[in-house]
């Protein structure tokens, strides 16, 4: 026993000794980015914090400079902090940093397929369909306005009923933000009663969050290791697989109503009929696969990504009654991970080819050289001398470059048709005993979840 303890000691140190030389550079690349050194098996995850990454992030910026490298595990990742790296990379610079890196979650729920987190041919032919189709189906149209007037209309109806009380909206905004898509996807409004739907949306609820709490952080740090431990991802895995089932069932349904020679009635039509135009093809992407996984990004980015902007807009606007408004969220805060396609000189440091990159979006967001009170609500920083509205290219809640989000239009025009329509009908109140709404997330990881909060929808 004695015997067997030594050995598996040394085998253990012997692993944490490989996994150290790769980590602080085994390979011996030159000119890289700073940064601490990281430790074996953990890398920099004692200068990563699982509770709030990003304001660590802002803190080795200052230390290293805007473009440093730290490590999630054994696992190398470039980061660029501040606007001007961030507009470089996905912009000036975009054909090169066009590839997902590896995102662990993602890569378990979507396996390299659908339009968010696929690469190469397979993204470039998806991405385009998908922009042409959800434009055929109204993305931004007058029909989709009209579309979402309408929704409002459902929305309104809800809130009136709340005759003033104390009421948290959650789960309502993800019932109507979800049927704008729902209606391109699968031409369908769900009723705001339907236990189905009610079911699905609660798992991207919980999803959402999952995601970003201590559990799901590290999932994406230690994939291998979580795999086989319990834990909260576990569950969003549960969630997110619940979704494709969802979706699956939605997709089974169209294909047995879909005739030979049907007119496509929404975003799975279109999609059908393709495969079926491209069935000889052995190098078509448009597969049954990477329809549902479409789908799956298309529902799921446009259900509550948007209602959680509406929440945190309407929160905004509690504690700040006197003005209209202006970008203060973010909500995606590390932006979605690139791989760059061959060496890149930067800043006289070098990204070599394969390396993931993080091309931090808080950062551009609150960037002290584009906006006077970064970390303030200011309605001032998109305005000029004069009161009117001043573009400032660091607003990039969507990302920007050929991979920014696909229906940022839509999400767009929701939440300003659903914020005037609730403004034109009620007071934002406070619920008795309240004064203050705190705006700090309540989790902060891949995205920035607000608290729930409860307003008092006082009708005008």
């Amino acid at each position: 026993m004695d015997l067997l303890g030594g050995t598996t000691i040394i085998l253990i140190a012997c692993l944490a000794l490989l996994v150290a030389w790769k980590a602080v550079g085994g390979e011996k690349k030159k000119n890289l980015p700073p940064g601490p050194t990281p430790l074996p098996f953990i890398g920099n995850l004692l200068q990563l914090s699982a509770t709030n990454g990003i304001e660590h992030m802002k803190e080795l910026s200052k230390k290293y400079g805007p473009i440093f490298t730290v490590y999630f595990g054994s696992d190398q990742m470039v980061i660029l902090y501040g606007y001007d790296l961030v507009k470089k990379v996905l912009v000036d610079h975009g054909d090169n940093f066009l590839d997902r890196g590896s995102f662990p979650s993602s890569d378990k729920t979507n396996k390299g397929l659908g339009v968010i987190m696929s690469n190469g041919e397979r993204w470039q032919q998806i991405r385009r369909f998908s922009l042409t189709t959800l434009r055929n189906f109204g993305m931004g149209k007058k029909s989709i306005e009209e579309r979402i007037q309408e929704e409002a209309e459902y929305l309104m109806k809800e809130l009136w009923a709340t005759k003033g009380q104390p009421f948290n909206p959650a789960h309502l905004f993800s019932k109507a933000t979800g049927n704008i898509i729902s209606h391109i996807l699968l031409g369908k409004r769900f009723d705001y009663q339907d236990e189905g739907y009610i079911r699905v949306l609660q798992k991207l609820i919980d999803g959402f969050r999952l995601e970003s709490s201590v559990a799901g952080q590290l999932y994406n740090i230690f994939p291998k290791l979580m795999d086989y431990l319990p834990g909260p991802h576990k569950a969003f895995f549960k969630n997110m697989f619940g979704i494709q089932a969802f979706i699956a069932q939605k997709v089974q349904e169209h294909e047995r109503t879909l005739g030979p020679m049907s007119i496509p009635q929404d975003f799975v039509d279109a999609f059908l009929i393709k495969m079926q135009q491209e069935k000889n093809n052995p190098k078509t992407e448009f597969t049954r696969e990477n329809l549902m996984m479409t789908i799956y990004d298309l529902f799921i980015a446009g259900t509550e990504t948007t209602s959680t902007s509406l929440r945190y807009i309407l929160m905004v606007l509690l504690e700040h009654p006197a003005v209209q408004g202006q970008r203060f969220i973010d909500l995606i805060p590390l932006g979605f991970v690139r791989l760059v396609k061959r060496d890149f000189e930067i800043e006289g440091f070098t990204i070599p080819k394969g390396a993931t990159v993080y091309p931090i979006l808080s950062s551009a967001l609150h960037d002290p050289k584009q906006y006077k009170n970064p970390y303030q609500f200011d309605p001032n920083h998109f305005l000029d001398e004069n009161g009117r509205y001043k573009k400032n290219g660091a607003d990039m809640p969507f990302s920007a470059g050929k991979r920014s989000c696909l229906g940022e239009g839509l999400a767009r025009m929701q939440l300003f048709l659903y914020v005037t329509n609730i403004l034109q009908n009620f007071h934002l109140k406070h619920p008795p005993g309240v004064t203050k709404v705190d705006l700090t997330p309540e989790v902060s990881g891949f995205s920035n979840v607000p608290y729930q909060v409860e307003f008092c929808f006082s009708p005008r």
